[in-house]
């Protein structure tokens, strides 16, 4: 090694020894393994990784589409009203294209992702860093998080608290529907991230329920807002009554957990589609509620064979975040 790449060598290693007094690199994971850099965890000013949130939208109108768009729809969009209104309109998107955090369009409208890359702890803190930053950056740019945001307004402080105008899509092309020659190069990634969107339609007869077909099974996949002991007992006292069925040969089958909400999902028979389930979910939803308020007023406790059943839905659970 010569003279120069040795002072090279040295300069880099001091410079991380002053940065991270246990010789872990700012750029580096931090050993703890959460998946962040260090200076953005246990090397930040606080020596501490950034505080979780385990339910970031609570409180909103649209929390549980929020959760549904960021964790299991693959292409929909909604107008985002904002609080404060400005001159630039505000659209959400599930995914934007390279999984930018966020985009401002050439007629200046921003485009916030969902499904982004980054993770710091509270979804609705970072995006309503990136909202804010989008809100004032150039048109054509790109903006994004690379370390945490800090202190700030969160979604709830920054958007009008109603229920989102979901536009589910067949696919990725609102990337180019604004644009009359796409000379960014996004129209080539169309095609590959059109191969993984599963089709997906929302039922509208209840909120935050979207029918999926994955190759030749069908699903239903309902994120709800209820407490989750309550809403365990009372699935399992209509699964045990066999009231949980929404059509002929259709079974509930588990549930996804995100951002502490829980997605029961039933497995339905192909060529179900999601037209028919409107009726049987909204009659589903109507019987969900009178259990709930049974257990929760005390009157009907759950039987043994309903706490048999209980405990074989809670083991039939996936975490995603």
């Amino acid at each position: 090694m010569g003279k120069r790449s040795r002072d090279k060598a040295r300069q880099n290693a001091a410079q991380n020894a002053a940065a991270s007094p246990d010789g872990v690199s700012p750029r580096q994971p931090c050993p703890c393994g959460s998946g962040l850099r260090y200076r953005s965890c246990h090397g930040s000013a606080t020596g501490a990784p950034p505080r979780l949130v385990t339910r970031p939208f609570a409180g909103l109108a649209a929390e549980c589409d929020l959760v549904a768009l960021r964790e299991l729809v693959p292409a929909a969009t909604a107008p985002l009203p904002l609080v404060t209104p400005g001159e630039r309109d505000v659209l959400l998107a599930t995914l934007l294209p390279v999984a930018a955090p966020a985009m401002v369009r050439d007629n200046g409208t921003v485009w916030l992702g969902l499904q982004v890359q980054h993770a710091y702890g509270d979804p609705s803190r970072d995006l309503g860093a990136v909202l804010e930053a989008a809100l004032v950056a150039e048109p054509g740019q790109m903006v994004g998080l690379t370390d945490a945001p800090g202190e700030g307004p969160r979604l709830q402080e920054l958007v009008v608290d109603e229920p989102l105008d979901i536009t589910v899509h067949e696919g990725f092309e609102y990337w180019i529907a604004d644009v009359d020659d796409d000379s960014s190069g996004v129209a080539a990634a169309l095609e590959q991230a059109n191969q993984v969107a599963s089709p997906t339609a929302r039922l509208t007869s209840v909120t935050a329920a979207y029918w999926t077909a994955m190759g030749s099974k069908e699903h239903l996949r309902w994120v709800m807002p209820h407490d989750e002991e309550v809403l365990l007992s009372a699935l399992a006292r209509l699964h045990l009554a066999g009231e949980d069925r929404l059509v002929a040969d259709s079974r509930l089958v588990g549930m996804f957990r995100a951002h502490s909400l829980l997605a029961p999902v039933w497995d339905l028979p192909a060529g179900t589609g999601a037209e028919v389930l409107e009726e049987p979910a909204a009659r589903f939803a109507t019987a969900l509620d009178e259990a709930m308020t049974a257990l929760t007023e005390g009157a009907e406790p759950l039987t043994t064979e309903e706490r048999s059943a209980r405990h074989g839905l809670a083991n039939r659970q996936v975490t995603i975040r």
